[in-house]
């Protein structure tokens, strides 16, 4: 019979809140490309996923099947995909041992619902480290054990070692079972954009959880770390250049100056130039402060070396007289020309029936949740108000936050 993840899926719901809620936001894909499962950033959707071989996942028992779903989603918890805290660990180079390190902080806390292969601080050679600890504490020690085991084996400190140097150690020898791969290989902007979405998902599942007073077997150590990593900041210049950079589309066109690969010199070839044409609707009411409209056009101002802006000042409609187009290569200085009340479907409105490629709204947020964009949107708010939105949006929501 065919794996159904699904259907493990909805079993975790009834045990386990905190990780069913993760699960339903995390897409999962099928794939014989990997041996077990792992989780990565995909690059073109800036999203989490998670990626499993239904055969591995057929020959597991049920609580194995849990357990290594867990461990999954324990990984984008614990901040390991997106390559922050290897770098800092090791240097930006991927190792085994980091890996190693990773599976013991996780597997701490699943101590019993894993198959045999997986790495468990207490168990097997990792019989003499404790439970508990954080994946930099856990490399730590592993790299004092290899290095003493070089030493005493080649008289030198030895380096850390990969999947073509092994050593007769324990941390060289183990290795995780799940596919860590795809870590840190997204571009920092989709990994931005990854975590933002993340913490979004992880702060409903928090709160279904609370609400319902049951976290399952989420210990309390790990919800304070899920609760601490709540408020922590997300870099907005990466995410506004990397939704800049996404929304472009390639305008084609034939020249006589370009030879055709296909048909040389019997065809014209094919020009290619990429921009992005995007709206930028500014609230004029007085809560969006200056030094965040400072700090915005700032931002702006590099990126017109990308893309066209068109900017369109708005209240509770839209000041056409006042729209202009700030122009590919220019600079512009903050500008405020209104001052009032607030509508989002006016800017929605006046977007739509235009040809634009991404829309992106800075503004306070207090006013009722808009119609549907047509073209992908994204709202640029202050910190406050992204943690007390006036309404709930699926969209990216971003603080500019210095």
């Amino acid at each position: 019979m065919e794996f159904d993840l699904n259907m493990h899926t909805a079993r975790l719901l009834m045990s386990e809140p905190f990780f069913a809620a993760l699960s339903r936001n995390i897409t999962k894909r099928a794939s014989n490309s990997i041996p077990t499962a792992g989780v990565r950033v995909n690059e073109e959707t800036g999203q989490f996923e998670m990626i499993y071989n239904p055969e591995f996942f057929s020959k597991l028992p049920e609580d194995h099947v849990r357990g290594v779903l867990k461990h999954e989603f324990y990984h984008l918890i614990f901040g390991h995909v997106t390559g922050d805290r290897f770098h800092k660990a090791t240097g930006g180079k991927m190792t085994k041992i980091w890996n190693v390190a990773t599976d013991l902080a996780i597997n701490s806390h699943l101590v019993g619902e894993l198959p045999e292969l997986a790495c468990i601080p207490g168990q097997n050679q990792f019989a003499n480290l404790p439970l508990g600890k954080s994946a930099e504490w856990y490399h730590a020690e592993l790299k004092k054990e290899q290095n003493k085991d070089d030493s005493e084996g080649e008289g030198g400190e030895g380096e850390e070692s990969d999947d073509n140097n092994k050593n007769n150690n324990s941390s060289s020898e183990a290795d995780s079972f799940d596919d860590h791969s795809g870590w840190g290989e997204a571009s920092q902007e989709a990994k931005e954009i990854a975590k933002q979405r993340l913490k979004e998902i992880v702060k409903k599942a928090a709160t279904e959880a609370d609400k319902s007073s049951n976290w399952g077997t989420v210990s309390s150590q790990v919800r304070q770390q899920i609760r601490e990593s709540l408020v922590s900041k997300i870099d907005w210049r990466k995410v506004l250049r990397y939704f800049v950079k996404t929304s472009q589309k390639a305008n084609k066109s034939t020249s006589i100056k370009r030879i055709n690969r296909r048909y040389a010199y019997v065809h014209p070839g094919k020009k290619i130039q990429r921009q992005a044409k995007i709206a930028i609707s500014i609230d004029q009411s007085g809560s969006v402060d200056d030094s965040m409209l400072e700090a915005f056009y700032a931002e702006l101002n590099k990126l017109s070396e990308i893309a066209e802006f068109t900017v369109i000042p708005f209240d509770d409609r839209v000041f056409e007289e006042k729209v202009y187009v700030w122009k590919k290569g220019e600079k512009k200085k903050k500008e405020r020309v209104l001052c009032g009340g607030t509508n989002f479907d006016a800017p929605t409105e006046y977007v739509n029936g235009l040809n634009f490629d991404g829309h992106i709204i800075l503004t306070d947020m207090m006013a009722p949740k808009p119609k549907r964009s047509n073209c992908q949107r994204m709202w640029m708010t202050t910190e406050y108000c992204a943690r007390r939105p006036y309404f709930q949006t699926n969209e990216r929501v971003i603080a500019v936050v210095d």
